[in-house]
């Protein structure tokens, strides 16, 4: 690959020596030197070409030839890093083809570096772009013990905490190897839940790592490679599609050179020179050793050996070498060139009194210093005005230019290795990322055309925690980083309706959350309605009794005549039977959704009509004890005989809860409420009393009355057979007392419709005990034995 970049050069200046349009009577040399990817070694190879000798000697230049314009290179950054420190003291421009290390950016450290490859921060988004494209919020990371390394995983690590996306790992990989240090990988990513890992390396750096990776069959694990290794066939060999097959990447983009497969396939011993690699590239690339005297001595002893002729056709092979059409670090070497070539063009045709150095004069093409290619603004940045401002397009219709930090556009091709049907890796070319193109066109990729570790087409998950669903929140999970979590379901009352919630939302005040918690319903609305089992039962029960004492109030007044009926003053018979229909019906306003009407009603006209019910007991009890006591000699009891005294009995009695009532209603009257607070599944409209204290009082006077006439009637329980009614009453006290001492702490303990059918009921029993201890008896008289 290396050698390939190295001809792609001197095809490129060959190419433009014979352009009579780009730089007309002007010839490109070259020099060029191999790094071997070390420090020391560019370095040396950079002070060679400034002084001109093979010895170097600093700030100074010994040649006389032609000046030196521009150096390319190096391929790597730490190569280039130093180089550019260099060249940048002395104002050579430096193109480089392949380092990427953010640092660079630096115009002042760096004031003639500039490049034609994304740089580090470029290289991070981009896979960035492609983490959140796939939904991977879990990933690792493997980097080279380099500072381009240690760079390139800083700013990764930057743009992954911008994108809230988290790292499960961190590790660095050996350039030096060690057993040790690689089985520790190893475990780590065996032992990790990250099914995505990102790597930062060189080829030569990462291929021992994945070796060992496969002689452990760790599989399932997505690798998403950089630019420096993701096209490598060394890396991406047949052995190891068990661990790599599946890989994702991002890669300079290709670019099909027009002429070059062809300049390589001339490339020959015999036609081809001064070029010192031409022979060994001829036997690596047929596998051939060149004749000389030794070799003739070792094919006598060894007929396996086979001599290079130079006659070999490489027209007749199918290798990686000679397709043209996927270079990517080939074609930055051609443009870098092409690039040098047209800014020196520029130079080489500026009109004197039009150049951008004092008094408008313009360079000397065939002599100048490195200073005049560049132009002195008024701020300290110094840039390189000739390459800085080159702008052209190129054979492959692309448009080649630097930005202020001296960066080309950046453009990725998106990669993905696939299992063959010979069971070997290909590149396939499935997407791009244009940082140059307009939003929704910077990102492309062909999701149908990947295929992932084990043939499968469907897009692996690398998630610390899976996504909490609607009616689910996020809770951190201690000591772990924040894309580990636990999914916790929204309390009652809240909801989520989004995936991956951090917080449940309350729902308003008259909605409640469904069983999911995702979505907020209306609130049931409760009450005590005649269409429910309980409040039909209710109601016809209150009909039922309500009839049965109207018939008892027919008969009375059918049979006012019969003793039964005289005996027990008929006239507060019919107004008892009358507060006891009343009673029950009064159960009816308080069935159903309230109303201001009802809820203004139902407690005052029960208060109102207890009360002349037990005043009318009340009454015909002290009418009894009156009746038998006016019997004796001499009384002065028989003066109160008569209807004056019950009447006003039960009109004092009644119009004091009347009044009680009253003042309640107009200084803090009932009214209708929405209960949002006793269910939280359901609004319960409900009548609010207005005034605690006003409705335990009408109670508290109801009670009264009751106990009066309980107590009254139990003193009077022993009279003789014929005013034996007192006996009665005293039991209808018991049971109404009774019934209103449970309903009590009933009442207290329920809540809503329940409430409501508390105090229906209590009115129910306690009516039906005045109707059936006092009248059912003589009912019984009056039809069974008249």
């Amino acid at each position: 690959r290396l050698y390939r970049w190295l001809q792609a050069m001197i095809f490129a200046i060959e190419e433009i020596n014979q352009n009579s349009k780009l730089l007309p009577n002007i010839t490109l040399g070259y020099e060029i030197y191999d790094s071997c990817f070390i420090v020391s070694r560019g370095l040396e190879a950079t002070m060679r070409l400034i002084i001109g000798k093979e010895e170097p000697f600093p700030n100074y230049n010994c040649t006389s030839r032609t000046p030196l314009a521009v150096i390319i290179g190096g391929a790597a950054s730490g190569t280039s890093i130093s180089m550019a420190r260099l060249l940048g003291v002395y104002n050579y421009p430096q193109i480089s083809y392949g380092a990427g290390a953010d640092i660079l950016n630096d115009r002042h450290q760096f004031p003639s570096f500039f490049r034609n490859v994304p740089d580090g921060n470029i290289r991070s988004r981009s896979i960035i772009k492609l983490l959140l494209h796939f939904g991977w919020t879990w990933t690792g990371i493997l980097a080279e013990d380099t500072d381009f390394g240690e760079l390139s995983t800083q700013s990764l690590r930057e743009e992954l905490s911008k994108a809230d996306i988290c790292i499960g790992f961190s590790e660095i990989i050996p350039i030096v190897y060690s057993t040790s240090k690689i089985n520790r990988l190893v475990e780590v990513i065996k032992k990790s839940s990250v099914n995505v890992i990102v790597i930062i390396s060189n080829e030569a750096y990462i291929i021992p790592l994945m070796e060992e990776v496969n002689q452990h069959n760790v599989t399932g694990k997505i690798w998403m490679t950089t630019e420096s290794t993701s096209t490598s066939i060394s890396l991406f060999s047949s052995h190891l599609v068990r661990t790599l097959a599946g890989a994702i990447g991002i890669a300079l983009h290709r670019g099909n050179i027009p002429g070059f497969r062809d300049f390589l396939l001339n490339l020959h011993p015999f036609k081809t020179h001064n070029n010192i690699y031409i022979e060994d590239y001829w036997k690596e690339l047929f596998g051939c050793t060149w004749p000389n005297q030794d070799t003739y001595q070792s094919v006598e002893t060894n007929v396996g050996i086979r001599l290079c002729r130079g006659t070999e056709e490489s027209t007749e092979l199918n290798i990686p070498f000679f397709d043209v059409s996927v270079s990517r670090f080939t074609n930055n070497v051609y443009n870098a060139v092409y690039t040098a070539a047209h800014a020196l063009h520029d130079l080489y045709t500026c009109s004197p009194g039009e150049g951008p150095f004092g008094n408008r004069t313009c360079a000397n093409i065939y002599y100048f210093e490195p200073w005049q290619v560049r132009k002195l603004y008024i701020t300290d940045l110094q840039l390189l005005h000739y390459v800085k401002n080159v702008h052209f397009i190129n054979k492959l219709g692309e448009e080649i230019y630097f930005d202020e930090k001296g960066n080309s556009p950046a453009v990725y091709d998106i990669v993905n290795w696939q299992v063959t049907t010979d069971g070997g890796l290909k590149c396939v070319e499935v997407g791009m990322i244009n940082f140059s193109a307009p939003p929704g066109k910077d990102f492309i990729i062909n999701n149908s055309a990947l295929t992932w570790n084990g043939g499968d087409t469907q897009i692996p998950r690398s998630v610390c925690s899976e996504s909490c669903p609607p009616g689910y929140r996020k809770a951190a999970r201690r000591w772990q980083p924040f894309c580990c979590f636990d999914c916790i379901r929204c309390s009652e009352g809240k909801i989520t309706n989004k995936t991956d919630s951090s917080d449940c939302m309350e729902c308003p005040y008259d909605h409640w959350s469904n069983d999911r918690r995702d979505k907020c319903v209306p609130k049931a609305i409760e009450f005590l309605s005649y269409k429910e089992p309980l409040g039909a039962v209710l109601a016809s029960v209150s009909t039922f009794c309500s009839l049965t004492s109207g018939i008892v109030l027919l008969a009375f007044i059918r049979h006012r005549d019969t003793p039964i009926v005289k005996a027990n003053n008929r006239e507060l018979s019919y107004l008892l039977l009358l507060a006891i229909v009343l009673c029950f019906l009064c159960c009816l306003i308080f069935i159903g959704q309230p109303l201001v009407v009802t809820c203004l009603l139902r407690q005052a006209a029960f208060g109102v009509i207890f009360a002349f019910s037990v005043s009318c007991v009340l009454a015909k009890t002290i009418v009894v004890v009156i009746a038998f006591k006016a019997t004796k000699p001499n009384s002065n009891l028989k003066k109160w005989v008569g209807h004056r005294l019950p009447n006003g009995i039960i009109f004092v009695c009644t119009i004091m809860q009347v009044i009680l009532c009253i003042a309640w209603l107009i200084s803090s009257p009932p009214f209708p409420e929405l209960n949002i607070k006793s269910q939280p599944r359901k609004i319960i409209i409900e009548c609010n009393e207005g005034s605690a204290v006003a409705f335990w009082c009408m109670l508290g006077y109801m009670g009264q009355l009751a106990i009066v006439s309980f107590m009254v009637a139990f003193l009077a329980r022993n009279l003789p057979e014929s005013f034996n009614e007192a006996r009665f009453i005293t039991f209808s006290m018991l049971v109404f007392v009774t019934v209103w001492l449970a309903f009590i702490p009933a009442y207290l303990s329920t809540k809503g419709k329940y409430m409501v059918a508390v105090e229906i009921f209590a009115i129910l029993a306690s009516s039906a005990g005045l109707l059936a201890c006092i009248f059912f008896p003589k009912c019984y008289i009056i039809f069974l034995k008249p």
